[in-house]
């Protein structure tokens, strides 16, 4: 465990994001995650405003090639579907998956997929990563984070 000194930034890897957008039927997927880096990761699932007739769902993924097809789903690593009928604009959902998950399954690699349905919804996914088998988390953080301020 860290001590209560370690700044977040210091034990959380920015790993993985489906960048925030307004999407209409497609699906998206996060950046793929090697989980011989990490312990475990953390999924944040945002969703904002949402038309009538819109679902978004979200399943994690894994292969044992960081380029494969990712047709393992992750056992009970999916949400119930968000719909605007059942007022979900406005939510998020958390998922998180541990690499002793993804070793039982025979898997390496992890990302998700975000799949929205029907009509244009405004999401998001940011994917964390602690603890990191290696330190300082931000040596795993994405290239594109631009600025760590802490």
């Amino acid at each position: 465990m860290g001590s209560y000194e370690e700044r977040l930034t210091e034990r959380l890897a920015l790993v993985g994001t489906i960048d925030p957008q307004s999407s209409g039927a497609a699906t998206l997927s996060t950046d793929v995650i090697d989980m011989r880096d990490h312990q475990r990761v953390e999924f944040l699932i945002m969703i904002g405003a949402m038309v009538a007739t819109s679902t978004v769902n979200f399943s994690v993924k894994g292969d044992t090639a960081s380029g494969g097809a990712f047709a393992t789903s992750i056992t009970g690593k999916l949400i119930t579907a968000l719909t605007a009928a059942g007022t979900d604009d406005n939510k998020q959902a958390k998922v998180e998956v541990t690499a002793e998950e993804c070793a039982a399954q025979g898997v390496r690699y992890l990302r998700g997929d975000l799949v929205i349905a029907v009509a244009a919804s405004l999401v998001c996914v940011i994917v964390q990563a602690a603890p990191n088998r290696y330190s300082p988390a931000a040596d795993f953080d994405l290239a594109s984070v631009d600025e760590i301020v802490a």
